[in-house]
């Protein structure tokens, strides 16, 4: 009975995956500032939690193998750029395609200081700041909730898309 639980739950997290790949979803990079420099990874685990507390808040889902989880929350402060339909070869590099060092990463893009210190993307179609007022441990990933500080947003630009394992943009029917 334990080895054909283990293939149920093998074969269910396989399902999972795939169900999961056809989601779509905006395309962010979530970036800090902090002690040990900037840090950031592409993610698409982001959502709006509440537009109607003292600030509105979002929440972004790290995993625990990554350095970004903690550098945010040692610095206390993250910033999630929603990339335009033209950033996904920043996108890429972000999620580690290239192998390259986060100082790489951070030389592929123009970036601002938003008003809690983290680098925002030039060229997004939004930029959140946010400070962190929650995390929470689940699996093998991290829940951060942030309390949005500051929004920059973009005129024109359609955001990045990702489903299917592959980028597009959002189309009007």
């Amino acid at each position: 009975m334990t080895h054909m639980a283990k293939i149920e739950t093998k074969a269910l997290r396989s399902a999972f995956v795939d169900a999961m790949s056809r989601v779509a979803s905006t395309v962010h990079i979530v970036t800090t500032d902090g002690p040990s420099g900037r840090v950031g990874a592409t993610v698409s685990a982001m959502t709006s939690v509440s537009a109607d507390t003292p600030m509105p808040t979002l929440l972004v889902c790290l995993n625990r193998a990554g350095q970004l989880g903690r550098q945010i929350q040692d610095s206390g402060v993250f910033c999630v750029n929603v990339l335009s339909s033209d950033q996904s070869a920043l996108a890429d590099a972000f999620a580690g395609r290239w192998g390259q060092s986060q100082a790489e990463r951070f030389s592929s893009a123009d970036w601002v200081e938003m008003v809690n210190g983290a680098p925002g993307v030039q060229g997004a179609v939004a930029r959140l700041a946010c400070r962190v007022c929650m995390t929470e441990g689940v699996g093998t990933h991290d829940v951060i909730f942030g309390a949005v500080e500051e929004v920059d947003l973009a005129d024109g630009s359609s955001a990045l898309v990702y489903a299917d394992r592959s980028y597009g943009q959002a189309v009007a029917v």
